[in-house]
């Protein structure tokens, strides 16, 4: 399973605006590990960045103006992502910049979807954890995945903390580790309060009657029957 973690930076918020990418940055992962395969580029938008758009990736006009147009490298971003799982945080954000761009080449009339395939890894952790935050740096905290060199929004620098987060998030250990030990600390509180009641009533033994011990032989009995003499508690049954 060949999965790329992308992201994008722009010149704002809104491609309807004329807004325009200016970095990708996506990793490769196959079969859950990374490969150290990486795709970075920084594009030439042919407009200005917005005031705050610089204060949030920190990219300036002056750094792209020898950089090449998303026209001169979209075969090869094409050709990295072809037939993989891009996974995006907030994925409406930056495929609908990406099909903007595409959507500018006369040559490439199509959009992203008929390339790859998306999960979006905000969608995801709004079904994980309701009610809470989602954001990257959020993740980062929930999932203690160091992101500490995150003093600005960098394309690269984020999908490599993708990557970290989405393999947090999907390994099911973290969780299952936590439910075991809330469980476990939750069932030695109740023991703890047993032993401190020093003044509980011995418990009552309800023991079955003939009568009922005959249901239930009954019942085993049918069960056995209709399982082909697979009634594991007909064999226990004492």
């Amino acid at each position: 399973m060949r999965q790329i973690i992308l992201d994008t930076e722009t010149t704002g918020l809104d491609p309807s605006q004329g807004h325009r990418i200016i970095e990708i940055g996506a990793v490769e992962m196959v079969n859950r590990r990374l490969t150290g395969n990486r795709y970075r580029e920084y594009v030439n938008p042919e407009r200005e960045i917005d005031q705050g758009a610089i204060e949030v990736h920190g990219i300036t006009n002056e750094a792209l103006a020898d950089k090449p147009l998303f026209a001169d490298i979209a075969e090869d971003f094409l050709a990295f992502i072809k037939d993989a799982e891009l996974i995006i945080h907030n994925a409406p954000f930056d495929l609908g910049f990406i099909n903007h761009e595409l959507g500018l080449m006369k040559a490439t009339p199509r959009t992203i979807d008929d390339w790859c395939t998306v999960l979006d890894t905000l969608k995801l952790a709004r079904q994980m954890h309701p009610g809470q935050k989602n954001d990257l740096d959020s993740l980062c905290r929930r999932y203690s995945i160091d992101n500490s060199q995150r003093s600005l929004h960098g394309a690269l620098l984020d999908a490599e903390i993708l990557a970290d987060v989405y393999l947090a998030m999907t390994g099911g250990q973290a969780t299952l580790f936590q439910e075991s030990t809330e469980t476990a600390k939750a069932a030695a509180a109740q023991v703890e309060i047993r032993r401190l009641d020093a003044n509980r009533p011995p418990l009552v033994v309800l023991r079955a009657s003939d009568a009922e011990r005959a249901a239930h032989l009954a019942w085993l009995e049918e069960i056995d029957k209709k399982s082909g003499g697979q009634c594991l508690w007909k064999k226990l049954d004492c």
